[in-house]
């Protein structure tokens, strides 16, 4: 009876005061929401894992903006190598030593096989043409697309490149040298960098090249892809942790998205019917999507074609581009490290040859100790792609139940003082001291990154060559850091600013001689 009394007296006061009903229920209705969001947010934490709480609603997500992984590393000297964070109501583990993503990553492989979807890149920018190998959740169509990645990126696979290689590193440093007018112009080393990511993507892909940095499809491809790159980002999309941002009927951020959806389909559908029609003419070469079609035992549809092409695209793009334009930049102020690269070089070459054979496997020790030190010290991917767990985990008497999202933080595992006396330095020859470190810049896993054979040969011939090749002399005074630099602290791949350094050839009548060679 009070409790309808109670209802009549109220009902009674908002007929007589609508205007004051309305606004005291617009005042309590988001204190109470907040109220109630804080016991959901709390009930999904994972017991017994220490961590940040952040704020109401939002958890850390205003803490970790921009350069996250710097944030989480920070963050593990104070909760420990494996803490919490929340990101909205989502509770997310972060592992950021070598010694816990060991136990985490590598003896729960299968049980963390899975990736979260997120809204922005997986319902806007990915619904159309599909995802790549490495953003899939687990399902059976990834471990087939997995499998048809595997044949196709595998040791003998990367061996049959080399002849890809051989062309695509060379034009590079033609480029170089072209466009820096032999060492007497400054020059943005990016636009060659990404053509040769580019143009060796589509030749393995698809049979066909990008011969110059001039042609549409090339300033086409390299905005989109780095455009949606972006959208991967686990800490720039807000609106995948907070749902109401999704309704704001103003929101460019879902709007840019799709139109880089529809463009990517574009040029997508373009290269795919532009194979087709060779395949049928039979004047194809042979790629990695034509091996696929025809291989009736890998029983692909066009989707899961699709996604492979797309991780090779976006991999090559992403990754090696940036590396090599941190790894430049950063050796145009370190002579030292190029003086000892061209005396082991020379060691093994001699002095007239510029270009280096294309079939040389990571024989030249110390080029190779650099290679993995450039890939060490930047981290370009710092946050390896997130992963989800598909049953519960145990660790250190803690049950992380299934369903819980892991980010493996790669740069922190790559700093980690317990591998390293001195991560802070930039110093190939540790590789030579202790060749058997782990590195984590391709992931760790099952879903470690498939590409690192051939990513690695690239990266290796294209220092081998532009090192004997060039010598590389500063222009710009820049902030070579990897934090600090950082041109896009909230973007998923880490980008260093845009520079300009002189190639200047180290025997000009060698050089020109080699590459007037077909």
């Amino acid at each position: 009876m009070a409790i309808a009394s109670t209802l009549i007296a109220l009902q009674g006061q908002v007929i007589q005061h609508p205007w004051h009903a309305l606004g005291i229920t617009a005042f309590v209705l988001p204190i109470l929401y907040v109220i109630l969001n804080e016991f959901i947010r709390a009930s999904a934490r994972v017991r017994g894992l220490n961590g940040p709480r952040g704020l109401p609603l939002i958890g850390n997500l205003a803490q970790i903006r921009v350069n996250a992984a710097e944030q989480y590393r920070i963050w593990s000297r104070k909760f420990g190598a494996v803490y919490q964070i929340q990101l909205g109501n989502i509770p997310v583990v972060v592992v950021n030593s070598a010694a816990s993503a060991k136990v985490l990553f590598g003896q729960n492989a299968q049980a963390l096989s899975s990736r979260p979807e997120f809204y922005t890149f997986h319902k806007i920018v990915s619904n159309t043409a599909g995802t790549t190998i490495g953003t899939s959740p687990y399902s059976d169509s990834l471990k087939r697309r997995r499998k048809g990645a595997a044949s196709a990126l595998n040791r003998p696979s990367v061996d049959s490149y080399v002849s890809h290689l051989e062309v695509e590193s060379k034009a590079f440093v033609e480029e170089l040298f072209r466009y820096g007018k032999g060492g007497k112009a400054p020059v943005d080393p990016m636009p060659m960098i990404q053509r040769l990511s580019l143009s060796l993507a589509l030749t393995l892909n698809w049979g066909v090249r990008i011969a110059s940095q001039e042609e549409d499809m090339f300033d086409e491809i390299t905005h989109v892809e780095e455009e949606i790159s972006k959208f991967r980002s686990t800490t720039g999309n807000l609106q995948d942790y907070i749902p109401l941002l999704r309704l704001n009927p103003f929101n460019n951020n879902s709007k840019k998205a799709a139109e880089m959806r529809l463009r990517r389909d574009k040029y997508l559908g373009s290269l795919n019917r532009d194979l087709d029609d060779r395949m049928e003419k039979g004047t194809h070469k042979p790629c990695i999507q034509a091996n696929v079609i025809l291989d009736k035992e890998a029983k692909l549809n066009s989707e899961e074609l699709t996604s492979i092409s797309l991780t090779m695209l976006s991999g090559g793009l992403d990754t090696v581009t940036t590396l090599v334009a941190w790894s430049i930049g950063l050796l145009s102020e370190r002579p030292d490290v190029q003086d000892k690269a061209a005396k082991a070089i020379q060691e093994m070459y001699g002095q007239d040859e510029p270009m280096c054979s294309a079939d040389d496997d990571q024989k030249c020790a110390y080029v190779a100790a650099l290679v993995r030190e450039c890939l060490r010290y930047f981290t370009v991917l710092r946050l390896a792609l997130p992963r989800t767990s598909i049953r519960d985990i145990t660790y250190q008497g803690t049950v992380i139940p299934k369903g819980t999202v892991f980010f493996l933080n790669a740069w922190a595992c790559n700093m980690d003082p317990d591998v390293w006396t001195d991560p802070e330095e930039f110093r190939p020859e540790r590789w030579l001291e202790q060749p058997d470190a782990p590195l984590f810049t391709y992931g760790m896993g099952y879903r470690m990154c498939a590409g690192s054979l051939l990513a690695n040969r690239e990266l290796y011939l294209v220092f081998m060559r532009t090192l004997n090749s060039f010598r590389i002399e500063p222009h710009d005074t820049t902030d070579w850091h990897p934090v600090r630099g950082n041109s896009d602290p909230a973007s998923l791949v880490a980008i260093p600013q845009r520079y300009k350094v002189r190639f200047v050839p180290k025997d000009e009548t060698a050089l020109k001689s080699v590459l007037a060679q077909s």
